[in-house]
């Protein structure tokens, strides 16, 4: 029997098998089971075969986008409108085969944009060369989920499905578990919360199962067993995705307005290059991208070339990424912007800088 009539027994089974009190035990283990033969898949297969033709592209710019989806449904088209890179489109599905990569230049950063070719269902497994577009995927910073307007709600389960069970968790935070194997001791289960859907005999059957008998768990909230067992693998990417509804000019105003609503959505329409702007303004957000600006002593700053960190970055990170010498030769720094209390407040490595400040570093 293989892996995948051993995953697929292990859906049917969970499919027919009622949820209550009695059966949590059992559902359980079914889905730590599920989570071991999933991993099995997507390692490579150990016989040496020839080598393939590379898929993933250098990682280039100040963000990574993934753009997902089925076959036709425009990421040729909004790569094209979006990028100065031409990639092939026509109205036959398959038309792109390969990884095509483009730049969006947006408010002085590099966007790296990636046109992946079509999912089809059963990609996780494999097929149509879904394994590569999704391991492409996972190096992403933000994945635009492209789905077609007039059967998106289909589309859109199918490849949160698809996503899911090779480990890639959307628009989600990762378990606040602490989890850590140990040498000898049994398991020691604690938790901070009344934890509802996990209990200790289900936590130490999960373990058992992944012939773990000496750890300590701590849970920091209420997770439920597939978010423990996330843990327990630690290979799982947590990543902010962006649901794109295109070719909204073939459906009606009422059906546009509600998938418009919907959370992390945005409707668009390559075709008559409708509401493109404001999801270059949903993508800036999603990437938690600052831009921050340099300043020479006795000169005007220089906004013509900025500085793009994460949010949240500190004025150590501007300092490596301006001066190659040591931070021992810092003395301190003078920033103007919204994170000060007054303009220029002088400040040391560790204050955190905020979406178009200004710096000037000044050394020993």
């Amino acid at each position: 029997m293989g892996i995948l009539e051993k995953i697929s027994e292990i859906e049917k089974e969970i499919a027919r098998t009622q949820k209550n009190k009695a059966t949590e035990y059992h559902l359980g283990l079914l889905k730590a089971k599920l989570a071991k033969y999933r991993a099995q898949l997507l390692e490579p297969s150990k016989s040496a075969s020839s080598k393939g033709e590379g898929f993933d592209v250098m990682k280039s710019g100040d963000a990574r986008v993934a753009l997902i989806g089925f076959p036709s449904v425009g990421k040729s088209t909004f790569l094209s409108l979006m990028t100065s890179t031409a990639s092939e489109a026509a109205s036959y599905e398959f038309t792109t085969l390969t990884c095509i990569p483009g730049v969006i230049e947006y408010k002085g950063a590099n966007i790296q944009l990636l046109d992946l070719p079509g999912i089809i269902e059963g990609a996780a497994q494999g097929k149509g060369r879904g394994r590569q577009v999704i391991a492409v995927a996972r190096t992403a910073d933000v994945v635009i989920m492209m789905l077609d307007a007039t059967k998106g709600e289909v589309q859109r389960s199918l490849l949160e499905k698809e996503l899911e069970s090779v480990g890639i968790r959307l628009n989600k935070h990762k378990p606040n578990i602490y989890f850590k194997p140990k040498k000898g001791g049994g398991i020691s289960f604690n938790s901070t919360v009344t934890l509802t859907q996990c209990s200790e005999k289900l936590v130490q059957l999960i373990l058992h199962e992944y012939k773990i008998f000496n750890a300590e768990v701590l849970f920091r909230e209420d997770c439920s067993p597939d978010e423990f067992i996330d843990v327990i693998v630690g290979n799982r990417v947590y990543m902010p995705c962006l649901y794109v509804y295109n070719k909204i000019d073939q459906i009606s105003m009422e059906e546009v307005d509600r998938l418009a609503r919907k959370p992390n959505s945005v409707v668009i329409s390559c075709g008559m290059k409708l509401n493109l702007d404001y999801l270059l303004e949903m993508l800036w957000e999603y990437l938690a991208l600052t831009c921050i600006y340099t300043k020479k002593r006795g000169q005007r700053p220089d906004f013509t070339d900025a500085i793009i960190l994460r949010k949240g970055a500190s004025v150590e990170h501007v300092y490596h990424r301006t001066h190659r010498s040591l931070a021992s030769q810092f003395k301190y720094a003078l920033v103007w912007g919204t994170s000060t209390k007054y303009s220029p407040q002088r400040v040391g490595l560790t204050h955190t800088m905020e979406h178009e400040d200004v710096i000037q570093i000044v050394k020993k």
